[in-house]
């Protein structure tokens, strides 16, 4: 489809620098009706504001879209991902990753309702991001024209966009501008929601530069931590947390309430050069205190509820499953099998963990089920009546077997 053909485009929209030259950029590039889309994924920051400048921009009040999708964040993608404990590259928590698809979900049903021949994003050609949206889009509906400005214009750098923006009256966040009212670059690319922060560029392209503390915004230094450790628990059932200390919560609100325990106690800072699908490497710094406590406490749980093949299996599963997440295949045919696959192991996975929480450090202190697979009567070390060692003999004998036989075959 051509720039003349687009007669209403679907913007994922923030309201920031990027998305707010892009909104501009559509309107005199493509001459389209411009719908902007904006997602309240739990960033910690006001969304409404995205409406006043998208009314500036002149914006219908009708094509404005901001909605609340926190909890189906967390119920639909979050938690069915922490199903598989799913980490990329040993470290990520991928916080970025799973909240693309999404919004890419959203666009499509707006899309769909407002009859848009098109949607349109902020990544740029150089990340992960584009990917995810797009696979998303196409995924969902084949026929969409997905526009990628960053793909098409010749504003590669923040300098340009800022330079655009001042020239075209675009409103600008106070802290692009300096005291005077003049253009100033912001050190760090970030994103935000519910489950994570992420950091990247200028000052953390060299890998081998310590991130300033000012930088981090979620969480405290573990040195400046309480220096008393902090016992809560955390009660699950099919897999995912139910309630904190006792108390029933909703999916969005445990997530919340761990963020507060995890910020508290300085937990979830990780710093890593990561592998992007388009196939360079780039340094990011993350903070995801919630997620990681829930991580560990999912651990400690399956660990009593899970068969110990089963849990083997499961976690050769998981680095391909993080790996589609990663790079943008949520809705595939793959991933749901996975998914399928992951949920069925989740049954029984239900019960109570206690967590220590002390200077950016999770550590699991108990966990009990109904459902335990543990057996003290076989795994003591004192005098039982319901295993006889002896039996051990022969399972070593019959291991070790084909040992044996190449052994005296080697001898001859």
């Amino acid at each position: 489809m051509s720039k003349k053909e687009v007669k209403k485009v679907v913007l994922a929209y923030s309201g920031g620098l990027d998305t707010s030259t892009i909104l501009k950029w559509l309107q005199d590039e493509y001459n389209a009706e411009v719908i902007t889309f904006t997602a309240d994924l739990g960033q910690r920051e006001e969304v409404e504001p995205a409406r006043e400048k998208a009314l500036a921009c002149g914006i219908k009040p009708e094509n404005i879209f901001i909605l609340d999708i926190k909890e189906e964040f967390v119920k639909d993608y979050v938690f069915p991902m922490f199903r598989a404990n799913a980490i990329y590259e040993g470290e990520y928590l991928l916080g970025t990753s799973i909240a693309r698809p999404l919004i890419a979900k959203k666009q499509i049903e707006i899309a769909n309702k407002m009859g848009a021949d098109a949607v349109s994003h902020g990544a740029t050609g150089k990340g992960n991001d584009q990917v995810r949206f797009e696979l998303g889009y196409l995924g969902l509906n084949p026929d969409i024209t997905v526009i990628a400005p960053w793909r098409e214009w010749d504003l590669n750098s923040r300098e340009k966009l800022l330079a655009y923006a001042k020239k075209n009256g675009i409103q600008i966040d106070k802290k692009h501008i300096d005291e005077n009212g003049n253009p100033v670059v912001s050190p760090y690319s970030m994103d935000a929601n519910l489950l994570h922060i992420s950091y990247e560029g200028l000052l953390l392209e060299n890998p081998n530069a310590e991130p300033e503390e000012a930088m981090w915004l979620w969480t405290n230094s573990p040195e400046n931590a309480p220096d008393e450790p902090e016992y809560i628990t955390i009660d699950y059932k099919n897999g995912d947390p139910i309630a904190i200390n006792g108390e029933a919560m909703s999916p969005a609100t445990i997530l919340e309430t761990l963020n507060q325990y995890g910020n508290k106690h300085g937990i979830g800072r990780i710093d890593i050069v990561e592998n992007r699908y388009v196939g360079m490497k780039a340094r990011g710094c993350y903070e995801t205190p919630g997620g990681t406590i829930m991580l560990k406490a999912h651990r400690a749980i399956e660990s009593i509820t899970l068969d110990r093949e089963e849990a083997h299996l499961k976690d050769e599963m998981m680095p391909r499953y993080a790996k589609l997440i990663y790079q943008g295949y949520w809705f595939s045919p793959e991933r749901e099998m996975l998914q399928a696959a992951i949920d069925k192991t989740q049954e029984n996975v239900e019960g109570r963990v206690k967590l220590k929480l002390y200077k950016g450090n999770v550590i699991v202190v108990g966990r009990e089920s109904e459902k335990s697979l543990f057996s003290e009567a076989h795994s003591t070390f004192e005098e039982d009546e319901v295993y006889n060692q002896k039996d051990a003999e022969g399972f070593i004998r019959l291991n070790a077997l084909r040992f044996i036989i190449a052994g005296q075959s080697q001898n001859k």
